[in-house]
């Protein structure tokens, strides 16, 4: 399966990828903007169709931001929905690409891909249950158990929860739709609105990173009561940019914990909480290995 040709699309709220690969070796890259629907997808059309003239991929893979129908028997099924992305709300991706070339599609969020990449071929190997968390433009969050995506009424949206705040915080928050969840809380953009800088011009001292910290904290504790995951995975900008304070994250958190879940320590989830080992090629691969799973499940069907 991992020596098919796959190619694959991350749809990402600043930028969208296009990528070549066998299994996780990368042939072709291609980066462009987000901009308006119509604008983005036609540029990415090109890359995808000038690699098919030169050799036929078996299979793509869409790895986007969200929400997204994941339903097939539900009319929304293959389109990005109520995003607070300007203009890409009911935009229908599958079908368009279904049109234009004639092989399997999987489709899933970015980060439930970013899982399934990481579950192959970097920090979730061998492990039946993980987490993928972004933070970066938006905060979402990927969930893996026995190595497939989680799917029910829609995906996970951890990045819309609203946990307990940090003595002190009153900030309101960005999400249009909650104010105040972790998206609207601790995302880049929502970082940069706090401070009145870039969330990347913040230096290491600045007192927001203490929310941060916090917030995680009560997450990471959240999701270990909740999904059980034997690896917490947190990459994106943002996430990348606290990978220092990690180990302030698993304390706090194991504090939050107070002894409940027998041997989870803050020495214990410095296994479990972790850095994804395959950077910022966890977001590509997520959409080859999206690609690789809807060609295994067409070949199981026929």
């Amino acid at each position: 399966m991992n020596d098919a040709l796959v190619a694959g699309l991350e749809l990402g709220g600043t930028k969208c990828v296009a990528i070549l690969a066998r299994g996780q070796e990368i042939l072709a890259l291609e980066t462009v903007p987000t901009t308006t629907p119509a604008e983005t997808l036609a540029v990415l059309d090109q890359y995808l169709q000038a690699w098919w003239t030169e050799q036929p991929f078996a299979a793509l893979g869409i790895a986007s931001f969200g929400p997204l129908g994941l339903d097939p028997d539900r009319a929304d099924y293959g389109h990005i929905t109520t995003t607070p992305k300007p203009g890409w709300a009911c935009v229908s991706i599958v079908r368009r690409y279904r049109a234009r070339f004639p092989v399997p599609v999987g489709f899933d969020t970015d980060v439930n891909g970013a899982a399934l990449a990481e579950y192959h071929w970097g920090a979730g190997r061998n492990c039946d249950s993980l987490v993928y968390l972004t933070i970066g433009t938006g905060l979402g969050g990927g969930v893996l158990v026995r190595g497939e995506p989680v799917h029910g009424l829609i995906h996970p949206e951890i990045g819309h929860v609203r946990l307990r705040r940090s003595a002190g915080d009153d900030f309101r928050g960005i999400c249009p739709f909650h104010g105040d969840c972790l998206e609207g809380l601790i995302s880049g953009p929502a970082l940069a609105t706090r401070a009145g800088i870039p969330a990347q011009e913040l230096g290491d001292g600045h007192p927001v990173w203490g929310h941060v910290v916090h917030s995680l904290a009560e997450l990471v504790a959240m999701l270990v009561l909740t999904v059980s995951p034997q690896r917490i995975v947190i990459g994106g900008g943002v996430g990348n940019a606290i990978a220092g304070r990690f180990p302030a994250v698993r304390s706090a958190a194991a504090d939050l914990l107070n002894g409940y879940v027998g041997g989870i320590d803050s020495a214990a989830l410095s296994e479990i909480v972790r850095a994804p080992d395959l950077g910022n090629r966890a977001g590509p691969l997520g959409a080859i290995a999206l690609g690789l799973a809807a060609r295994g499940s067409a070949t199981r069907g026929c």
